[in-house]
């Protein structure tokens, strides 16, 4: 296996001279160096094969090197690992110092062009696990590694996931937090991306007034990511968040177009690069409820809900704008960027709902339609997806009535649709089809180009879970089977329809089938 090494981020930044793994506070560097867990038997259960070949490593997959390497067994030839230092706004409150504690920054290479940080999650402790083991387990690792590619053939900016692996080492994990510890199975996936710099890692230079280290860091992430800004001094850092606020408007705008719910929108969890980074206890919109999040640790304040998250981008991009003051050390500048987040959100979230509507028109018509299917969607529990994916089948010719039948599929409890809400989706879809009237695309060209933004497969809490069920029991193939479903979201796949139903009655409040904590 040949790797084509471009380290920047170790080579480029200060590094922590302290080389023990010990827990502890880490000033004025940006990392320290830390050598993976060896496993005591790895095993290799998933790769993701399109990724691979992105990699150049698709004739590599089935090697010893890939094994080992990917594992954490051996550190590949003239490398060094690390782990991150960064800090965090945690559910709200500011928590200090956090880091990497169950993440190893393995190299970054090169291939086909691009460049690629390549990282372990799971592979042992580092300086910032503070009391934890820095491990992970199989049930965390599947959802991480299927949610990865999923989202990114769902067209949502995201970290990939190379490789899925058993350790071949129990361990011992509290799931629901309730104090019934049992040991799991081990495993670890590479995680790969552009780089994995978080809004925390700015926040903490700031926080510790180490300004030397946030330019340091800023000048970094600019010019190796952001290579488009030729401006200097403040100017160049004003348009460096410019340009982290667009990208962090575009994927939250996507999470709610597919009804993605991110679950810990911690500040630390915030890639610099708008990508959807750390899948924890995610989870996709089944019944529509704006305020529902999968997150135990959330169940009360639901800081974190599905229609929360457009706001909470923006407070996390108000404590990143306070990180990088102190280069700027003008506030206006970065206050006018803040504010126009909201008026571009709000402009491209009409564009976006009336794209998954089937509507070219715009207008105060088509935004109360919008705001109306919105509060239709919560009269009796609906299954968002399948709404949105049973809807390009209305036709202009259409009644009311005839329209609401084809989207019936999409209701969990159909005895509930009786009198006010079944008259509400009558009102609704009389107006829907009076505004498709005046669309110029014929039905069939309005279908199609619906199909393109309203997926048919996401990966659901239960079909997660039903894979790592069988996972437990040595039973990979539903891995590989809901890999190869998720890579085609939009199509019809006829032979995959089993997947395209409403989350089962069983599944309903099932331990890692509704809500899911940290752990998870």
């Amino acid at each position: 296996m040949k790797l084509n090494i471009k380290d920047t981020f170790n080579k480029e930044l200060p590094a922590d001279p302290n080389k023990n793994n010990t827990r502890r506070k880490v000033f004025e560097a940006c990392y320290s160096y830390v050598t993976p867990r060896i496993p005591s038997h790895p095993t290799l259960i998933h790769v993701a094969d399109e990724l691979a070949e992105m990699l150049d490593l698709e004739r590599d997959t089935q090697s010893e090197d890939f094994l080992e390497v990917f594992s954490g067994k051996k550190v590949y030839p003239k490398t060094h690992p690390f782990a991150m230092c960064y800090g965090g706004h945690q559910f709200g409150h500011w928590a200090g110092q956090l880091g990497d504690g169950r993440a190893i920054n393995l190299m970054e290479i090169r291939a086909n062009g691009q460049h690629w940080a390549l990282q372990l999650k799971g592979a042992g402790a580092t300086p910032y696990s503070r009391t934890a083991d820095g491990l992970a387990v199989v049930r965390s690792s599947i959802r991480e590694h299927l949610c990865s590619e999923a989202m990114h053939y769902l067209g949502v900016p995201t970290t990939r996931s190379l490789s899925l692996m058993l350790t071949g080492d129990e361990v011992l994990r509290d799931m629901l937090y309730d104090g019934n510890q049992a040991y799991e199975k081990g495993a670890v996936v590479c995680r790969v991306s552009p780089s994995f710099v978080r809004f925390g890692n700015f926040q903490l230079f700031a926080a510790r007034k180490d300004h030397k280290n946030l330019k340091n860091l800023a000048d970094y992430t600019i010019r190796n990511f952001f290579k488009d800004i030729k401006s200097e001094g403040k100017e160049k850092y004003i348009a460096f968040f410019q340009q982290v606020v667009n990208n962090s408007l575009e994927m939250v705008l996507h999470w709610q177009r597919v009804g993605f719910v991110h679950g810990v929108m911690n500040t630390d969890n915030m890639s610099i690069l708008g990508l959807t980074i750390d899948y924890g206890p995610y989870g996709w919109l089944e019944g529509y409820d704006a305020n529902w999040t999968p997150n135990t640790t959330d169940s009360r304040n639901h800081r974190y809900a599905y229609g929360n998250q457009p706001g909470i981008t923006l407070w996390n991009l108000v404590q990143l704008a306070n990180a990088l003051y102190p280069l700027i050390e003008e506030a206006k500048p970065l206050e006018d960027i803040l504010e126009s987040y909201q008026q571009n959100f709000d402009l491209k979230y009409v564009e976006m709902m009336s794209k998954k509507l089937g509507l070219t028109q715009k207008n105060q018509e088509v935004e109360q339609l919008i705001e109306e299917v919105e509060q239709n969607l919560q009269l009796t529990e609906t299954d968002m997806t399948i709404f949105f994916r049973e809807l390009p089948r209305v036709q202009k010719k259409n009644t009311p009535q005839e329209a609401f039948q084809k989207i019936h599929k999409s209701f969990y409890k159909p005895l509930e649709l009786a009198g006010a809400t079944t008259d509400a989706w009558l009102k609704w879809f009389a107006k829907y089809i009076d505004i498709l009237q005046k669309e110029e695309d014929k039905d069939e060209t309005r279908k199609f180009k619906m199909y393109e933004v309203n997926p048919k497969f996401v990966l659901r809490n239960y079909m997660a879970q039903l894979a790592i069920d069988a996972a437990n029991k040595g039973d990979y193939s539903i891995i590989e089977e809901l890999y190869e479903v998720l890579k085609r979201p939009y199509n019809e796949q006829p032979e995959y329809e089993k997947w395209y139903v409403k989350r089962p009655e069983w599944a309903r409040n099932k331990v890692g089938c509704s809500m899911l904590s940290c752990s998870s």
